[in-house]
């Protein structure tokens, strides 16, 4: 990915951030949404954007769903504040990326390591003690 298509998306994921913050009124939208990332395409005229949803399933989809309602303003207002010669068709996903990271971290965490010393054996460590040179070294 380009230096510039980097830019972009950031800059995107930026924009729609506030547009949702301050301009959407849905009560769909109450719930803590953010935009975790905007992948767009090689040559700029589509973008996926992922939103992260706090709370339960229906939360997430209903959320979703009202994002997808304003997809059309939102992009009418993207065209005013992101200086592009298209501006990028934007289909909105669910970011399931950090549920996974902690379910994923849960079970990192159940495992115990089978190959772990006792505590005896790790005392008994042999140390690099050398006797000090009259000199200081």
């Amino acid at each position: 990915m380009s230096r510039r298509t980097e830019r972009i998306n950031e800059q995107l994921r930026e924009e729609i951030s506030t547009l949702l913050t301050r301009q959407i009124k849905d009560p769909r939208l109450n719930a803590v949404i953010s935009i975790t990332r905007v992948v767009s395409s090689g040559d700029l005229r589509s973008a996926r954007v992922y939103i992260s949803v706090m709370g339960n399933q229906e939360t997430k989809q209903a959320a979703l769903d009202g994002i997808q309602s304003a997809a059309s303003y939102l992009r009418r207002e993207l065209r005013d504040r992101i200086n592009m010669k298209h501006t990028p068709f934007l289909s909105y996903q669910l970011d399931d990326s950090l549920a996974e990271a902690d379910h994923m971290l849960r079970l990192m965490n159940k495992i115990k390591p089978e190959d772990q010393l006792p505590e005896a054996e790790v005392n008994q460590a042999p140390t690099s003690e050398s006797p000090e040179k009259p000199g200081g070294g």
